[in-house]
């Protein structure tokens, strides 16, 4: 059983834990593994500070999933939408899931689903009655997931560049939307 509730500043090491854990986990043959190797969860968790995401006047409202003794074992990060995927760029007439990370030991439990079904009620609270998600062309296990809970693709593709170090062009990942409405 998970408990569901606000990110608050303190809680930036273990939402960066659970966001390098899942990055690893559920981008692992994506992603190439030098990317993957070097996520470093202190670095996650001050871009986190620097950003301010447990600030209650950021456009964007994180989550966390608790469960037991362990702590945070997910998180989810909703607002309105990001037009071309740009955090000072947004479209007031959706709502977004910029981001749904559970530790890879809580997949399949539920936890995922208690996060969604929590930024959903989020963002109808905020007015919204549809959203968007942006989930990786190659990501097969989330795409299943966010067909599952009711989200369709609508068309739109992006390109999600991946930075290679020693001066190498990044990795350019598609990504694909999917839409979804939040009043029926």
């Amino acid at each position: 059983m998970v408990t569901i509730r606000r990110e608050e500043p303190d809680d930036a090491e273990a939402v960066a834990r659970v966001h390098v854990h899942g990055w690893q986990a559920g981008y692992a043959g994506i992603m190439p593994d030098e990317v993957l190797r070097r996520l470093n969860v202190a670095a996650w968790a001050q871009r986190r500070r620097d950003v301010g995401t447990a600030d209650p006047e950021h456009p964007f409202t994180t989550l966390l999933a608790e469960s037991g003794d362990e702590g945070v074992v997910g998180f989810t990060s909703f607002g309105p939408y990001r037009v071309d995927q740009d955090r000072d760029t947004l479209d007031p007439a959706w709502g977004e899931v910029l981001a749904l990370f559970v530790e890879p030991g809580h997949w399949g439990d539920g936890t995922a689903t208690a996060l969604l079904r929590a930024a959903r009620a989020g963002l109808a609270g905020r007015g919204f009655t549809a959203f968007r998600a942006w989930v990786l062309e190659e990501n097969h296990r989330a795409r299943r997931f966010t067909v599952r809970a009711g989200l369709s693709p609508d068309g739109e593709r992006s390109t999600y560049p991946v930075p290679l170090t020693g001066g190498r062009p990044p990795v350019r990942l598609v990504e694909l939307r999917y839409a979804g409405r939040l009043d029926g």
